[in-house]
């Protein structure tokens, strides 16, 4: 079944495109699962951007009721409010849409090795929103972790691929002009004698069309396929999107 247009009608009337991106994570680590080899895990992660989580464990109390209080010694230490800041304005970079698969090695104190990011179009409606997904995901090849990128927004016009590769001061001659607004990526860093080596597997994405198989890198030998087609069908037939 072809890759459908989930921003627009007749689908947008129906279905929800945020509950499509919130469903296809968990049907990606379902897929992975079998495909792992022994001490590496996969796991969700979807955050709206426009809710903020509360951390409770921060406002534990003792049993009088007065906050909780570093204690050293014996001797209690009070908790200061901060000082009135010097600037305040207005700004929504926190309120950033997450919806990713994390591949972890859990034989290396689940080192994080793989990140399948899916757009949203509130990262891309945005200049501000833009760079911030491109910083995330620059940081995390950065570190030598495997980023793929599934882009199946057909309302914005950006490619993260390309912004990826002009902040490495690096091009694709394969990269149409302008470059497609639907595609899916893998990017990964490895490591050479006097540099980063940093290696791509783009494919381009359009709606009527099938999803590709997308390589997630484990490390610089060993790498399983994500089949997107598969996980992302299996994701429609779940929210009885026809």
């Amino acid at each position: 079944m072809p890759l459908r247009d989930h921003f627009r009608a007749p689908l947008d009337d129906r279905r929800s495109w945020d509950e499509v991106h919130g469903q296809w994570p968990a049907m990606i680590v379902l897929q992975l699962f079998p495909l792992l080899p022994p001490g590496y895990e996969a796991s969700p992660r979807v955050h709206l951007g426009s809710y903020f989580e509360i951390d409770i464990a921060a406002f534990e109390h003792d049993e009088s009721g007065s906050p909780d209080l570093a204690r050293n010694g014996g001797a209690a230490t009070a908790l200061e409010a901060p000082p009135k800041p010097s600037l305040t304005v207005e700004t929504d970079l926190l309120a950033q849409d997450e919806y990713e698969v994390r591949v972890y090695d859990a034989r290396r104190g689940r080192r994080l090795v793989a990140a399948i990011e899916i757009v949203s179009p509130a990262n891309k409606d945005r200049p501000e929103h833009r760079a911030a997904f491109a910083a995330k995901c620059l940081a995390l090849l950065q570190q030598h972790v495997s980023v793929s990128i599934v882009d199946p927004v057909t309302i914005r016009d950006f490619n993260f691929y390309r912004e990826l590769l002009n902040q490495m001061g690096r091009d694709d001659p394969a990269l149409s002009d302008p470059p497609p607004s639907l595609y899916a990526v893998t990017c990964r860093i490895r490591a050479a004698k006097n540099a980063g080596l940093l290696d791509t597997w783009t494919f381009p994405l359009a709606i009527g069309q099938p999803l590709p198989k997308l390589p997630i890198c484990l490390s610089e030998e060993t790498s399983i396929p994500l089949d997107l087609e598969s996980s992302y069908e299996e994701t429609c037939r779940v929210l009885r999107i026809t």
